[in-house]
C-alpha cells in the first residue's frame, strides 16, 4: 500500500475545483480569502520539505528535497524558479477554498505567511478530495533571502542539508536491511543508486531513465526504481532476460524475481539467471552498492541482460 501511495505521490496532481461538502466540513477555513500584499516582492527559498514526523526520508528511501524559489508578484501571480530555463517564471495563483491554493500545477494549504517565512502543506487530490495519507503528508518551509543572509547568516544550501535525525533514521534502516541482505522487504532505494563498472570490453552497462515529463514521472523514479541494460559480448549463446535482484551492501547480487514462466520451466529459468549472475555479471562488472547519506545498504534493482554470441 505504501509503495502504491508513493507512486501516486510522484505523479502530477489531479486538478480539482472544490472538495465535497464532507471534506469542507472537516476543514477550518479562514473567514476571508488570504491577501499577500504584505509579502509581495519578497524572494523565498525552500529550506525544508519534510514529512509530518520531521524527517526528509521515508522507509522506501524516498527523499523530500527542498528546491523551490518563489516570489509573490501580486495576489493572483506567483513567480517560481525554473531549473530548466534558469529564470523565474510567472504562474497563476488559483484560490480554491479555505486556505487551499494552486500554482505551478501543485495544490497547497497555506499554513503561515510572514516576511521572514512561509509554511505550506503540499496536497494531493483524488476524485475531488484531498488525500489524508502520505501523499498529503509533506510540509514545506520557505525563508526569505533577507532572513537567511542577515538573521541566520547562512545560505539556502546549508539549510537544505539532511538533518542528524535523517542520518540516524537512514542508519537504522540500513542496519535492518543489512541483517537480512537478500530480503527485498527490508531493502530500500539508495539516494545514490547501484553502479556497475565494466572490467573489460566484454560488458557494457547503461542505466535506463524512466523520466517522462508528459506522464509526470520525475527524476525520483530513476533512483527509487533503478533499471539497467547490460550487454554481454562473446556469450555462450544469444539471450535476453529481465529480472530483479537485491544488491547488498557488499555489492553481491541476489536473484529475487523474474518474468512469467510456466511452472515446469521455473526452476530451469532460475538456474540460468543465477548462472548469468555468478559467471558473467560477477566477473565482468565491479558492483558498487546503493547508498544513502554515505551509508551503503541493500537495494532492489531491475536488470535487462542481453547476451550476444560471437559470430
Amino acid at each position: 500500500m505504501l509503495r502504491k501511495s508513493l507512486l501516486i505521490l510522484l505523479l502530477p496532481p489531479v486538478l480539482f475545483f472544490s472538495c465535497d461538502q464532507k471534506t469542507k466540513s472537516k476543514e477550518k477555513a479562514p473567514p476571508v480569502r488570504l491577501t499577500f500584499d504584505h509579502i509581495l516582492g519578497i524572494k523565498y527559498h525552500e529550506v525544508k520539505r519534510r514529512f509530518s514526523n520531521g524527517l526528509s526520508f521515508n522507509e522506501m528511501g524516498f527523499q523530500q528535497e527542498p528546491t523551490w524559489i518563489i516570489q509573490f508578484k501580486s495576489n493572483d501571480t506567483v513567480m517560481a524558479w525554473s531549473p530548466q530555463k534558469l529564470r523565474m517564471q510567472p504562474f497563476f495563483l488559483m484560490y480554491d477554498h479555505g486556505d487551499v491554493y494552486n500554482f505551478a500545477k501543485e495544490y497547497f494549504r497555506i499554513r503561515k505567511l510572514s516576511k521572514d517565512s512561509l509554511v505550506f502543506q503540499r496536497l494531493h487530490v483524488q476524485k475531488k478530495e484531498i488525500a489524508s495519507d502520505i501523499r498529503s503528508d509533506v510540509n514545506i518551509t520557505y525563508y526569505s533571502e533577507n532572513y537567511i543572509k542577515n538573521v541566520l547568516k547562512t545560505t539556502p544550501e546549508v539549510l537544505q542539508r539532511p538533518t542528524k535525525a535523517d542520518t540516524v533514521y537512514i542508519r537504522g534502516l540500513a542496519e535492518k536491511a543489512n541483517r537480512d541482505p537478500a530480503n527485498p522487504k527490508t531493502a530500500f532505494a539508495g539516494r545514490l543508486p547501484v553502479r556497475f563498472i565494466p572490467r573489460n570490453n566484454m560488458a557494457s552497462v547503461m542505466q535506463k531513465s524512466t523520466t517522462d515529463p508528459f506522464s509526470g514521472r520525475t527524476a525520483a523514479y530513476d533512483y527509487l526504481f533503478p533499471q539497467y541494460r547490460i550487454v554481454i559480448e562473446k556469450a555462450y549463446k544469444d539471450f535476453g532476460y529481465e529480472f530483479n535482484v537485491v544488491v547488498d551492501a557488499a555489492g553481491r547480487m541476489h536473484l529475487i524475481s523474474f518474468g512469467n514462466v510456466l511452472p515446469e520451466h521455473r526452476e530451469a529459468r532460475k538456474k540460468s539467471l543465477e548462472a548469468i549472475i555468478n559467471v558473467y555479471l560477477k566477473n565482468l562488472l565491479q558492483v558498487i552498492p546503493g547508498s544513502t547519506l554515505g551509508i551503503p545498504h541493500s537495494s532492489e534493482i531491475t536488470l535487462v541482460v542481453v547476451g550476444r554470441k560471437q559470430n
